[in-house]
């Protein structure tokens, strides 16, 4: 199998940080190409990676000399940019939240279908082990019926990791269409689906800037949710946790309840309704504080399923299910009602 020739469109914090680093660490890929709109940037990375530096990514795309990119651009780019590279027919990773609507995540799917090339969404909270293990005790009906759950991610704020500050693209509505809840809580969302192997069908919620004072996108939400079998719970995004980052999952079933990074040495704890306790030490979870993993898995399972040829392990229709869920936030914060996302699921799987 011949080496997989990566370009990378965006070399933002997400890129220098998890992306560049795990592609160099994989055996089967080259990085050939990088580009971003700040030519410094661009340089300085295409220097520190062997890579060809473009400002363009039209021009990258143009170029011929890519199998697969990874798009790690403001979030209003994502659809078009996905959809010109598959296009061209180039494989894409595509940070999440994957678009800015249900139209546009389509219209990624779609373009994936025409092209045949591999469409995966950047969810990397599935692949963290204390959630691959959360998933099989409930799948293998370890925790017996779920009732409930609460889940949190909260820090303070991109401001404190992105490249450009307080400037970033994060705080500006028309790059970023979404704040807290798109960065924060579409992995939340993607997580709960995951574990419970189920979907979310209906969503309430607040959704509001509160800390940020420079900023016009959403820093906090909280938000109710039901699954299709009837599961309630909570979950919380933040941009205004001020102490140590929050990441934690709580899962309470008919035999017990799953604490999910939740402890600082044992990253899942099952309290079974016995008062049996079993602690789990599997690493800790990838954050913005020191000492969690430093693979996100991401990358290897994107290079496996282009070299493979097989359906990534979050595909378009899944990041389409999750960001669903996010979109419905939005319009029950503006219509104070419950919305429905049945409609954008099903669509989503079509």
């Amino acid at each position: 199998m011949k080496t997989v020739k990566v370009g990378i469109i965006g070399c933002g914090s997400i890129a220098q940080h998890r992306h560049l680093p795990e592609y160099k660490m994989n055996k089967e890929v080259e990085i050939v190409a990088v580009c971003d709109i700040n030519e410094q940037r661009a340089l300085e990375v295409s220097k520190q990676y062997g890579a060809k530096a473009y400002t363009n990514h039209e021009e990258l795309l143009a170029s011929g000399t890519v199998d697969a990119v990874s798009v790690c651009t403001p979030n209003y780019l994502h659809a078009p940019i996905s959809i010109l590279a598959l296009n061209k027919g180039v494989h894409v990773l595509c940070e999440k939240p994957m678009a800015t609507s249900k139209e546009e995540a389509q219209a990624m799917i779609q373009a994936a279908k025409d092209s045949g090339k591999k469409l995966m969404i950047g969810h990397n909270q599935r692949f963290v082990s204390s959630h691959q293990k959360a998933r099989e005790l409930i799948e293998c009906g370890e925790m017996g019926r779920i009732y409930s759950f609460r889940t949190a991610f909260g820090h303070g704020g991109p401001e404190q990791w992105s490249v450009d500050g307080k400037e970033s693209w994060f705080f500006k509505k028309n790059e970023a269409f979404i704040g807290a809840m798109g960065d924060l809580g579409v992995h939340k969302t993607d997580l709960l689906r995951y574990i419970l192997g189920e979907e979310i069908v209906e969503v309430g919620a607040f959704v509001q800037t509160s800390a940020k004072e420079f900023a016009n996108v959403d820093d906090n939400a909280v938000c109710v949710l039901k699954t299709e079998s009837g599961i309630i719970g909570t979950l919380a995004a933040s941009w205004a946790y001020v102490g140590q980052e929050d990441n934690s999952t709580i899962i309470y079933g008919e035999k017990g309840i799953l604490r999910i990074e939740d402890h600082p040495t044992y990253s899942l704890i099952v309290q079974y309704a016995t008062g049996e306790v079993a602690n789990y030490e599997l690493g800790k979870i990838q954050s913005n504080d020191e000492g969690g993993q430093d693979n996100s898995h991401v990358i290897e399972q994107f290079v496996d399923a282009i070299v493979e040829d097989k359906e990534p392990a979050v595909s378009g229709e899944e990041g389409a299910k999750s960001l669903s869920v996010i979109l419905a936030a939005l319009e029950s914060h503006e219509t104070k009602q419950m919305v429905s996302t049945f409609l954008a699921i099903k669509e989503a799987a079509v």
